[in-house]
């Protein structure tokens, strides 16, 4: 069952970059999207919820990454896995928060 530790490493890196922009928002006292906005994802959310939020994604993430099977970051394969979450969750997080901020639009080509 090794590859299901390589599928939460991927998770566990996705939620750790989720939890940057809404900690960070709601420590500088800023509004930000969240899944608890109306219309969810798009409004806006209080900074106090931001900090609830980005806290709650710190924490799966840890647990995650560091609580299931025996992460490495020495391990090529074991950094991949959670690079790739890293990356690919940044990826499309920056797409959607784009089009609130003043970065790409979905429409946008790479």
């Amino acid at each position: 069952m090794a590859w299901l530790h390589y599928v939460s490493w991927f998770f566990g890196g996705a939620c750790l970059t989720n939890a940057v922009p809404h900690f960070v928002s709601g420590v500088m006292g800023r509004p930000f999207q969240s899944p608890f906005a109306r219309p969810s994802g798009q409004g806006l959310s209080s900074s106090t919820v931001n900090v609830l939020w980005g806290f709650f994604n710190l924490a799966v993430g840890y647990v995650l990454t560091c609580r299931i099977g025996n992460f490495d970051l020495r391990s090529t394969a074991h950094a991949v896995a959670f690079g790739s979450g890293v990356l690919l969750f940044g990826l499309v997080t920056a797409r959607l928060f784009g089009r609130f901020h003043g970065g790409n639009s979905p429409s946008d080509a790479l």
